[in-house]
């Protein structure tokens, strides 16, 4: 529904391996139809694309590997704070 009518999807708790169906939504792999329309295939079915689309996934695993064809179309944070780092990051400014 959110491909649809450009609200952001969240996907969460994936592992290092994804479903194929999510390529053409990492991939952006969007077309315009006949009608001039932005669509997507996905599956056996093309729906309609919008521009303002946001697609999120997150992970709990804490260093997580993905394949290279993978690291490639998304962007990866790395959110995750210890208390090492933070003892480091006080330790440089005192």
């Amino acid at each position: 529904m959110g491909i649809r009518v450009g609200q952001p999807v969240l996907l969460e708790n994936v592992l290092e391996t994804l479903d194929p169906f999510l390529e053409p939504v990492l991939a952006n792999q969007t077309y315009k139809d006949a009608s001039g329309s932005l669509v997507i295939k996905l599956g056996e079915a093309v729906i309609p694309f919008h521009a303002d689309f946001n697609f999120q996934l997150t992970t709990v695993i804490p260093n997580p590997h993905y394949a290279p064809e993978v690291s490639v179309k998304v962007t990866l944070l790395n959110f995750a704070i210890t208390q090492v780092y933070i003892y480091i990051s006080l330790c440089i400014y005192l």
